[in-house]
């Protein structure tokens, strides 16, 4: 069973946002990158780029698949996770310690439209 994490906030294309005040840490979930396999490759945006939630931002790619991640919040992009540039297999190890980009909120409200905890594993089932 994969790992979910209370206390973060899930999209149903499996990518999490964990609230910090005005910023968001998003990534992918320990069930994506489980689905995904051996993480080779992650496309990350720029610093300063703008992402809408529901839009796609960037990519993961695997040995078995290349997925499109999709933002769950809007924002600008104030931090890249720059560790994934030469290990991207840190998001098999830990897909919520390893955050793909670090988000100013433009609208924080936006997470009420994300899931919970409960909801994300039950439709991981």
């Amino acid at each position: 069973m994969a790992k979910v994490i209370e206390g973060l906030y899930y999209a149903e294309s499996h990518e999490y946002v964990r609230v910090e005040g005005e910023f968001g840490y998003v990534g992918i979930t320990d069930y994506a990158q489980s689905q995904l396999g051996n993480v080779t490759y992650v496309d990350m945006p720029e610093v300063d780029d703008e992402v809408t939630a529901g839009e796609e931002f960037g990519a993961v790619e695997s040995v078995k698949a290349a997925s499109d991640v999709i933002s769950p919040v809007s924002g600008t992009i104030v931090e890249i996770n720059e560790a994934l540039e030469d290990q991207p297999e840190l998001i098999n190890q830990d897909a919520f310690a390893n955050w793909i980009i670090k988000v100013q909120l433009s609208d924080p409200s936006e997470v009420e439209n994300l899931m919970d905890a409960a909801a994300y594993e039950a439709i991981c089932k």
